[in-house]
């Protein structure tokens, strides 16, 4: 079962990371990760964006929910000192 406190501690420490230049590295199973970087770009109730500069003139937005963070799907790491926003 998820527990309710530890989705609120993860909300409250990826809100305190807005514009934070992070790796995103995200598990999408059968043995298919990907490792990108980007900007945190906004929280919602149950999800938050990272917006990733592609090239020049692309721009992509992803989103992810908190729950992912808990099941260790995505890992999000700070790029100015490399530490984890978020350990469960």
């Amino acid at each position: 079962m998820i527990d309710a406190e530890a989705l609120a501690r993860i909300r409250k420490a990826v809100e305190s990371n807005v514009g934070q230049k992070v790796r995103l590295k995200a598990n999408r199973g059968r043995r298919k990760t990907y490792i990108k970087e980007g900007v945190i770009s906004d929280t919602y109730l149950n999800l938050f964006t990272v917006r990733v500069d592609i090239d020049t003139r692309c721009v992509q937005t992803l989103s992810y929910t908190y729950s992912d963070i808990l099941t260790s799907n995505v890992e999000l790491v700070k790029c100015s000192d490399n530490e984890k926003i978020c350990t469960v």
